[in-house]
């Protein structure tokens, strides 16, 4: 899947506060982990993020993602939060 680095940010501020740790407990993963998939740099202790690739250009660039795991569980969020 590819989405643009400004889809994936303006979904990762459309969450509730707290969303971040609610993915990673759902999940079984460090939160720095979801917090660098929505383009952070929190790299210490394995919170890499395998199957995504960011590829910079004008306007924030695109985002190729492998797994849609996290993506996935913040659409499920936004959604119920927006009910």
């Amino acid at each position: 899947m590819v989405i643009t680095f400004e889809e994936l940010r303006h979904l990762k501020d459309s969450m509730p506060a707290g969303s971040i740790e609610k993915i990673a407990e759902e999940l079984g993963i460090e939160a720095d982990t979801v917090r660098n998939y929505f383009g952070g740099d929190h790299y210490e202790q394995g919170t890499t993020i395998p199957g995504v690739h960011f590829e910079k250009s004008a306007g924030g660039g695109i985002v190729e993602i492998q797994n849609t795991a996290i993506l996935d569980a913040a659409k499920r969020i936004v959604s119920k939060h927006t009910v």
